[in-house]
């Protein structure tokens, strides 16, 4: 099955920390990065009703920086589904510190793989115990 859902819905949010930076105040891009595999992650498990694991990222493209004290939202729509994985897009935007404006910053596709008990590829039409 192919197909694009009409809205990204919202899967994940959180703040940018100190400790997430490098010396000059912007977020590692491996955090953001990370953020954005929980988020495909969530939605993965849910549609393959089961155990996922990332095989992939496909894209990747970093539009703004994200700052100490942004608070960032992932939202996600499955873009493409085979027999046994699942490609979801997440865009990512940035409520700045003053909460005034929302701003996308990063945007990428990830690819997951539904695996059974014995962590071999499955259906994702069937259950993880399958």
């Amino acid at each position: 099955m192919t197909g694009k859902n009409d809205i990204l819905e919202l899967q994940l949010r959180t703040q940018a920390f100190p400790v997430d930076a490098n010396p000059d105040g912007d977020i590692f891009g491996g955090w953001v990065l990370s953020q954005m595999d929980i988020a495909s992650g969530i939605m993965a498990r849910k549609r393959c009703q089961g155990r996922t694991v990332t095989v992939a990222v496909d894209s990747m493209t970093f539009i703004e920086p994200i700052y100490v004290g942004d608070v960032i939202c992932c939202y996600g729509e499955i873009i493409k589904e085979g027999r046994t994985s699942v490609s979801i897009k997440i865009e990512v935007h940035a409520v700045r510190q003053n909460g005034s404006f929302k701003v996308k910053v990063t945007e990428g596709v990830f690819i997951y793989v539904a695996i059974d008990k014995n962590k071999k590829p499955r259906s994702i039409n069937s259950s993880f115990d399958n």
